[in-house]
């Protein structure tokens, strides 16, 4: 299955405080708020959502092609993503801007308040779909994941006229983009990737109801925190996936780009809804018991172990032959 990734790529300035956000929040005072948070310690991680996405199905042993603009500092994080199984030779490279950066402080309670800053991301509105794919042939799946949101409007549109099945992730650019553009980017999706908020905003700013969300695109996923994730289908019964134990909650930023490279590894093999699912919330897990978005290690063993933990022994045995793990550095 040839599956393109587009999003953005970044460089991660993830930072801890301390405390809870919400103790430093005045009620009856939020009309104007001006807070400033001490934080313990700052790393710099690679990350974007596109590459997260990416990077997750790479570990896997998977080769999704990656659709994004990147700065002139990209030399060394294209090596990165290389060397775990994505291909970058598509990437639009900035002359001028550097690589996104994002920002992002987690309290004690993993509450996060975050801004981005899109640098070469804005270049992403100028990638032309067609060129890629005569190079690397129709895609079976585009994924569709948070970028700048002329890129991300392009894309859907080109994937409906080349009748190309994808997958709308509008996830962090939900704020951003209005009404108008969420519709235009999930009408016609294959899988629309939600969490529960967000589709509550979704609603809010469609206009839509629930229903009519849902009537506009095949199969919903809504991702649920700890309870796991719903996956709804027309015509079938909702299917509900809890998460695995975690060793750790460390630091969520990246977890639900992980879920939907476990999930899109799922289907890439082949696999039913409720074990693509499974695929994603392992692979969280491993995501939010390490610091950074791409830094996770599991060899196959390990893997499908805490899988059969998770899901039992038959789920593991269908997944056993096809985790292939790169363990690079």
């Amino acid at each position: 299955m040839r599956v393109a990734v587009a999003g953005s790529v970044g460089r991660d300035h993830l930072m801890t405080f301390p405390g809870k956000f919400t103790d430093s929040l005045v009620e009856g005072s939020l009309s104007k708020v001006s807070l400033s948070f001490l934080v313990d310690g700052l790393d710099i991680r690679r990350g974007g959502c596109g590459a997260n996405i990416a990077f997750g199905m790479g570990a896997l042993g998977l080769n999704p092609i990656l659709i994004a603009a990147v700065g002139k500092d990209w030399a060394d994080y294209e090596a990165w993503l290389s060397r775990h199984g994505v291909e970058t030779s598509h990437v639009l490279i900035s002359n001028d801007l550097y690589t996104a950066s994002f920002m992002v402080t987690t309290d004690e309670e993993l509450n996060q308040i975050a801004s981005f800053f899109p640098g070469a991301m804005s270049e992403a509105r100028d990638i032309e779909l067609a060129p890629i794919i005569e190079k690397t042939g129709k895609f079976d799946l585009l994924v569709i994941s948070p970028d700048d949101p002329d890129a991300m409007l392009r894309h859907s549109e080109s994937a409906r006229q080349m009748s190309i099945a994808f997958a709308a992730d509008p996830s962090q650019q939900l704020a951003r983009m209005d009404g108008e553009q969420i519709r235009l980017l999930i009408d016609g999706a294959t899988y629309l990737f939600l969490n529960e908020y967000e589709l509550a905003l979704t609603i809010q700013k469609t206009g839509w109801t629930d229903a009519e969300i849902f009537d506009r695109v095949k199969v919903r996923v809504v991702t649920l925190g700890s309870d796991g994730a719903k996956i709804e289908e027309h015509g079938k019964e909702t299917i509900q996936v809890g998460v695995p134990q975690e060793k750790a909650k460390i630091d969520p930023t990246g977890v639900g780009d992980s879920f939907r490279a476990g999930f899109i590894a799922g289907l890439s093999w082949g696999f039913n809804h409720e074990r693509c699912a499974q695929l994603g919330s392992m692979l969280a897990t491993f995501c939010i018991e390490t610091k950074g978005t791409q830094e996770y290690r599991f060899d196959a063993a390990e893997f499908i172990a805490r899988f059969e933990g998770a899901y039992g022994a038959a789920a593991a045995s269908e997944i056993a032959g096809r985790i292939s793990p790169r363990l690079v550095g």
